[in-house]
């Protein structure tokens, strides 16, 4: 297994790291482009009013995405091999090279992190299964909030496990409200053994599950937004999502 942490050092994102696109194969590497910096230790990742749809020809409802991965694999031009296809009959529209930049496998993952979201926007950290093999695709999600649940003191927190194509897992996600200014640091942490997860924000236990996937998992890290879900006064808005470090603990 990998011990690492990601402290955003320097002025860009670590090349052997990351890649700053999210699941490209389905689109293109300029269509699906996050816009970011990294300064002062920190990755900040936003939507600007004049960033395009993410697959506006393929992908319902619209879209808006700046994410980053860790991994990524998919197969041959026209093939229907790719992570995290989101409708039947998906086919790549341009190859690219596996890259496998930060795999893991169990223990604690640790992600410090504040945002300034929207009704129309969301924030999310989660791991999947690489896919290297189509089953190994199931999803631990750390954390996600949908900007409609947010107030100045309070948040809805998301987290838990999707299972998508993997026949050894089950659908188990909740949301819970948890007292907490988004806009603040704080830590969200999930630990994961073969005997299940264990989910929580700084330090207070949020929820447990008793499933985990067992095979090599890689890292997103998003921030999304809905233009379908603006009332007419959220538009200028920029969807921001800071992340201070990530990190990650052996099983022990």
């Amino acid at each position: 297994m990998d011990a690492r942490t990601e402290h955003f050092e320097g002025s860009d994102l670590a090349a052997g790291t990351w890649v700053p696109y999210y699941l490209p194969h389905w689109s293109s590497r300029e269509g699906t482009r996050a816009t970011y910096d990294v300064a002062g230790s920190v990755l900040r990742l936003r939507i600007p009013t004049e960033q395009g749809l993410w697959c506006p020809d393929r992908h319902t409802p619209a879209l808006r995405t700046s994410t980053i991965a860790s991994g990524l694999y998919a197969g041959p031009l026209g093939s229907t091999v790719g992570q995290q296809p989101f409708a039947d009959g998906l086919t790549v529209t341009e190859e690219q090279d596996p890259f496998r930049g930060w795999l893991l496998s169990g223990g604690r993952l640790s992600v410090r992190a504040r945002a300034d979201l929207t009704a129309r926007s969301m924030v999310s950290v989660w791991l999947t299964g690489f896919e290297d093999e189509p089953e190994r695709c199931g999803e631990v999600c750390v954390f996600e909030v949908f900007g409609d649940t947010v107030t100045s003191s309070s948040a809805g927190v998301g987290a838990g496990v999707h299972e998508f194509r993997d026949p050894a897992l089950r659908e188990d996600f909740s949301v819970t409200t948890a007292d907490l200014d988004l806009r603040e640091w704080h830590d969200y942490a999930v630990t994961m053994t073969p005997d299940g997860c264990t989910w929580t924000v700084d330090g207070q236990v949020l929820r447990t599950s008793d499933q985990c996937p067992t095979y090599p998992l890689q890292l997103f890290v998003g921030v999304f937004d809905f233009p379908d879900r603006d009332d007419g006064t959220l538009g200028e808005h920029v969807p921001t999502f800071e992340v201070d470090s990530i990190e990650h603990t052996e099983a022990t």
